[in-house]
């Protein structure tokens, strides 16, 4: 792709381009996909992209996405007009126009008519652990939409894969979590090969359960909402809703009410609430924008 007379921006654009895309694609099958988030029937296709990619990774196949509301020069290089378009790439080039393949059986009837052409270096090295990064990566990123069920589905698909891997079985808890299935959550974290059960980077996992284990059903909820609106006072009546929200999915609720009790009585029952809204900042992720944004409303209680 030429990156002469190009902005700034445009040349960041091909050199992530070439990096996360051509690069890969000198020895590996690349499907390119298309996509934006407004677009429905780029969302119906995502996961089988996502199941096929995960299928043929030991045969040299790698999956890329590409949001052409992010990155309309690459887009326009292309040529789309329409999306979801879905291309096959190997060494830098287009070999294969894959948007018409939208089941599972399509899109590996074409791959596997590509894969007998082209010479793709298979990932099938016994010696070499597979690279998943990309799948966990997407997987994180549904996750972070809050679709709990499917990022469910790409990390276990990574599991298959590579079944010591610490950061998929880390997120297959948190996206279990997520999607309301606790005693699945549980049964994951229970099942953990021993050598990685206390690895730090599953503590995230582990306070998001635990905070998710003794969700209140509705009626439950409303109820300690209501003992908490009427005795602003009793710290023992807001730690409960406080608890009972997070659990329930109203975090918003949890850290506010939380806030005020450090407000109010930042020492009660030796700093609860302070340690209670730290656990959860744990829970949802310290680099998470929300964590961010409540850290600073700490802070400024805290600190002045």
């Amino acid at each position: 792709m030429a990156s002469m007379g190009l902005n700034l921006e445009e040349q960041k654009a091909v050199d992530r381009f070439r990096k996360e895309v051509v690069d890969p694609s000198m020895t590996k099958l690349v499907i390119l996909d298309f996509w934006a988030e407004w677009c429905g029937p780029c969302k119906a296709l995502a996961p089988v992209l996502e199941k096929v990619a995960a299928e043929y990774a030991d045969k040299g196949v790698v999956l890329a996405k590409l949001n052409v509301d992010e990155d309309q020069f690459i887009a326009a290089q292309f040529q789309v007009r329409s999306i979801p378009t879905v291309y096959a790439l190997f060494q830098g080039q287009p070999v294969a126009d894959l948007t018409n393949a939208r089941s599972e059986s399509q899109l590996r009837q074409v791959l596997d008519q590509l894969l007998e052409k082209l010479p793709v270096t298979a990932g099938d090295d016994a010696a070499q652990a597979p690279d998943v990064s990309q799948f966990i990566a997407m997987a994180e990123q549904v996750l972070g939409e809050g679709d709990g069920e499917r990022a469910a589905g790409v990390f276990s698909q990574v599991l298959d894969m590579a079944p010591d891997n610490v950061a998929a079985h880390a997120g297959l808890i948190r996206a279990l979590t997520a999607a309301g299935h606790i005693e699945q959550a549980q049964a994951a974290l229970a099942a953990l090969p021993a050598e990685i059960a206390d690895d730090p980077a599953l503590a995230q996992a582990k306070s998001a359960l635990a905070l998710a284990e003794d969700a209140p059903d509705d009626s439950e909820l409303a109820g300690l909402r209501d003992a908490a609106k009427a005795s602003p006072a009793d710290m023992e009546a807001q730690f409960a809703f406080a608890n009972a929200a997070f659990a329930a999915g109203q975090r918003d609720e949890a850290a506010d009410t939380l806030l005020s009790m450090i407000r109010a009585e930042p020492e009660w029952n030796e700093g609860a609430a302070k340690a209670k809204l730290l656990q959860i900042f744990e829970a949802v992720g310290l680099e998470d924008q929300w964590t961010a944004a409540t850290r600073r409303k700490l802070s400024l209680i805290l600190f002045g």
